[in-house]
């Protein structure tokens, strides 16, 4: 999500009341395998999406991460680190269904990103 417009207004997020997350530099966000039951957007900082030692991504301010959670309800299949001091916003799952409601568009974003990185990733194979 390096060079993507951010993929909401923080300000929404503010509105609904959803919470923020300091973290320090390697600090982990959650790993693989771990139960799932948010979403995260980055307002500061960086953040490595990880898998087996490979880092699948840097999730730069505005960037979204742990999107697949609110939507299949498994298990985290990466793990997320925070690479620097970071801040990070949690979306659970009825704060990403009021975002969906007040802005449509924002449903789209993450779909749109989903797919980025599965051609991403089919391209790599």
């Amino acid at each position: 999500m390096d060079s993507e417009k951010p993929a909401l207004d923080f300000s929404i997020l503010d509105e609904i009341g959803a919470p923020y997350r300091h973290l320090e530099a390697g600090e982990k966000i959650f790993l693989e395998d771990d139960a799932a039951d948010a979403m995260y957007m980055v307002r500061s900082g960086r953040v490595d999406v990880i898998t087996y030692g490979t880092v699948l991504e840097n999730v730069r301010p505005g960037g979204i991460f742990g999107e697949m959670a609110l939507i299949d309800d498994g298990v985290r299949c990466a793990a997320a680190i925070a690479t620097e001091p970071t801040e990070v916003v949690i979306i659970d799952k009825p704060a990403f269904l009021a975002i969906i409601r007040n802005e449509p568009q924002f449903a789209l974003r993450v779909m749109s990103l989903l797919a980025n990185r599965l051609r991403r990733t089919n391209k790599q194979i």
